[in-house]
């Protein structure tokens, strides 16, 4: 297989790319050759190249995932190992340092999108901001105090900006939309994974406190960056970069596949835009203007709000029920795991049917009567604790099947790979504005009633319901009155390169539900 020439990539010519844009709407934008290799191309080497490829890709990225989770929250499992008391943290000093971990990385997130979609070894730019950040927590073992703390965080935020950004846009080069929801789940499942594991591990790793004269919270961060550098080490190796270059696990058809799928799919750029350099004015432009984006932020921060909220403060509410430090690291396990169950159940669904927002919805209303449950008992917590820990993993079932909907949703209707790539980066960059806002709701002096964090989870679930009611209803509006044309009429009211600037406004293109 190996030794087969599968179709390099090369730059396209401005006569070549007229002509994929001219026949971009009546076929897909591929030659009659190519529409007809892909018609004819087999069910069954269809499914065992998605499997082959689902197998090579979808590992490498769970893993850094898992590590990406692990390091970013760990700092939940060392407060409770008396690492704020170690560094003399004082007030809201502990939600400041939760806090400044997403300044950069809200603000890196969307550059770093933009900087991968050049990357023809995306490999070599994922394992590089692996690597910086596995050094980066390794060396928060040694801080001595709260500036040192929020300057290892600050940077810490820098270089993880780019993974979750980074890896749904790799989902979406491999994937066709009605198979990204899925493949997205199993990669956010494995945060909920990492939270059980999170726990587990912090309990083990604590249980060398003295040794090397370091206390237990000092460990976690050692060994858990020291395993992040092999793992960034690992990536450069084995994370696939495209088609064309994993020739030593495709064959030439299967190569081409794979590529004329995706460009069968794609919304191809004007040609007055500049060779190799699509992100210009209008692009941003269309993007502000776009009511689609806007209201996927609301949908993304029903999750992101509580959801980040919950990962800094949940061994904590666990401890305020009564349990140990030890015993409640252990009861975060249950309710990651159920979180996890749920993303991918909700997601095959969402995936077979091709329809988002049932499958986003269910998980908001349960999220919603959570937090209800949370706001109305907690007060006597005590007397509460199973209808409060029920709640708490009903809250985790609710939540993680938010985000790989939403950006699920969010590559459907963005056929065009650069605007994508903004796109993701900039809803996963919003989505983490709400971990800002989470990482301030639950404070110290309300526990263990928490009514500002309860209830300002609960707000921002019914008001992404809202958003997701009103989304679905204005595309299928949208579908309707592009309904009304039919294709004939359309070509004599827009002329091609119209339809081409209009991208998935375009009358000939159906927004995914």
């Amino acid at each position: 297989m190996a030794s087969q020439s599968p179709p390099i990539e090369r730059e396209f010519s401005r006569d070549e790319k007229s002509t994929m844009m001219h026949n971009e709407h009546s076929s897909n934008g591929l030659s009659h050759d190519d529409a007809e290799f892909l018609r004819l191309f087999p069910e069954e080497r269809k499914k065992a190249v998605i499997r082959k490829v689902d197998w090579r890709l979808i590992p490498m990225l769970v893993l850094l995932y898992l590590i990406a989770y692990l390091d970013k929250t760990n700092i939940g499992n060392a407060k409770i190992e008396g690492m704020t008391d170690d560094l003399h943290l004082k007030g809201i000093e502990y939600n400041i340092v939760t806090a400044i971990f997403f300044i950069p990385f809200v603000l890196c997130e969307v550059p770093s999108n933009m900087i991968l979609h050049r990357f023809k070894r995306p490999s070599w730019y994922m394992g590089g901001i692996v690597f910086c950040w596995g050094v980066i927590m390794t060396l928060t073992a040694l801080v001595q105090n709260y500036a040192g703390l929020l300057a290892i965080r600050f940077l810490l935020g820098i270089f993880e900006a780019g993974f979750l950004p980074g890896a749904i846009l790799i989902i979406s080069n491999w994937y066709l939309p009605n198979e990204t929801q899925t493949r997205i789940a199993i990669l956010y499942t494995s945060a909920a994974t990492g939270g059980a594991f999170s726990g587990l591990l912090a309990f083990a790793i604590a249980k060398m406190d003295g040794m090397a004269g370091m206390e237990g919270w000092r460990w976690i961060f050692l060994i858990e960056g020291l395993f992040t550098v092999i793992v960034a080490i690992m990536c450069v190796f084995l994370l696939c970069d495209s088609p064309a270059l994993s020739t030593r696990w495709l064959d030439a058809d299967e190569i081409k596949y794979l590529e004329l799928r995706q460009l069968s799919r794609r919304s191809t750029v004007p040609s007055d835009y500049k060779e190799n350099d699509h992100f210009n004015l209008r692009l941003f432009k269309d993007i502000f203007y776009d009511y689609k984006i806007w209201l996927l932020f609301f949908a993304n921060w029903s999750n992101a709000v509580p959801n980040y909220a919950m990962k800094f403060t949940m061994p904590t509410i666990l401890r305020g029920m009564g349990y140990t430090s030890s015993d409640a690291q252990l009861m975060t396990i249950p309710p990651y795991a159920i979180g996890a169950i749920s993303a991918y159940a909700f997601a095959i669904f969402a995936d077979k049917y091709s329809w988002r927002a049932p499958f986003i919805l269910g998980p908001q209303c349960c999220l919603v009567v959570a937090f209800i449950i949370l706001f109305v008992k907690s007060s006597n917590i005590e007397d509460n604790i199973a209808v409060c820990y029920f709640a708490v993993c009903l809250a985790c079932f609710g939540m993680y099947p938010i985000l790989p909907g939403v950006n699920a949703w969010n590559v459907a209707n963005t056929p065009d790979p650069a605007k994508r790539s903004v796109n993701i980066g900039i809803l996963v960059c919003v989505g983490n504005i709400g971990g800002l806002i989470g990482s301030y709701i639950y404070l110290e002096r309300e526990a263990p009633r928490y009514p500002v964090g309860y209830g300002t989870s609960l707000a921002f679930g019914l008001a992404g319901i809202v958003a997701v009611v009103l989304l679905e209803t204005l595309l299928k509006r949208g579908n309707a009155k592009k309904a009304k044309m039919t294709p004939e009429e359309i070509r004599q009211t827009y002329s091609e390169d119209d339809l081409i600037r209009m991208g998935e406004k375009s009358p000939l293109f159906k927004y995914a539900l």
